[in-house]
């Protein structure tokens, strides 16, 4: 069987962040394979299966690339595209890496740490026509269906589905893998592909431009005093008819 496992590359957590105008300079940030993303390539690992990494992105990427394959991962494909390509395009080109290599599933981590969302998996699945389960904390497969369970709303749903599917991951699934030495060394040799989207077929949509910086919002200082009952009264109509959050 074979595991197709989707990683970003995001900045580092104890990294600190450059900004340069109204954006995150990148270039001059430490990046790190996405946390949640590593879940995904351990589990692929774990279950000993045939897998391969893909990644969409600019150069930088084949970093954590790289870190995939010293993890242990047979393979990887490198889409390069632009930095601030959106989440649909990055899905659309991940499909087209899994109709060439005819993964059994796909991995992925349940949020993308650098757009902030849990779109990736969702659009990946819907791409492919594939079922789609959120959020995994356990999963197997055997004789062409997946076991598992995910958290919901109200707690932990079992379930199965067939395969092909696509698989979120997050923290509980496991506990993923430092690369060792030799697995290091042994990364340098193995394939890594580089495609771009004109070869898949595939044509970018909306590239963002994003003002990563929040806006300077004056505050306006309002102290409530008086009687309690009276000032939360006052607080809850000021959040509701002017700050417009309740």
């Amino acid at each position: 069987m074979k595991a197709l496992c989707i990683i970003r590359q995001a900045p580092d957590q104890e990294a600190r962040v450059k900004v340069v105008g109204a954006q995150v300079d990148l270039d001059a940030t430490t990046l790190a394979l996405d946390g949640m993303d590593e879940y995904g390539i351990e589990q692929a690992l774990r279950m000993n299966l045939d897998s391969v990494v893909v990644a969409v992105g600019p150069v930088r990427v084949e970093t954590a690339l790289r870190r995939a394959l010293a993890m242990g991962v047979n393979r990887a494909v490198h889409v390069v595209a632009d930095a601030n390509l959106d989440i649909i395009s990055i899905a659309g080109a991940v499909a087209a890496v899994a109709r060439q290599e005819q993964p059994d599933f796909i991995l992925t981590g349940g949020q993308q740490a650098d757009s902030d969302t849990q779109a990736l998996g969702a659009a990946v699945a819907e791409f492919l026509g594939w079922p789609q389960v959120t959020w995994t904390v356990s999963l197997s497969v055997e004789n062409g269906r997946a076991t598992f369970t995910h958290d919901t709303d109200d707690g932990k749903e079992d379930g199965t589905c067939p395969l092909p599917a696509v698989f979120t991951t997050q923290q509980g699934l496991n506990e993923p893998r430092y690369p060792t030495l030799p697995n290091i060394m042994k990364s340098k040799s193995k394939e890594l592909r580089k495609v771009n989207l004109d070869e898949l077929g595939v044509a970018p949509g909306l590239v963002r431009t994003v003002n990563q910086v929040p806006a300077d919002k004056p505050r306006l200082g309002r102290l409530l005093t008086g009687d309690p009952v009276e000032a939360a009264n006052e607080l809850v109509r000021l959040l509701h008819d002017e700050a417009k959050v309740i």
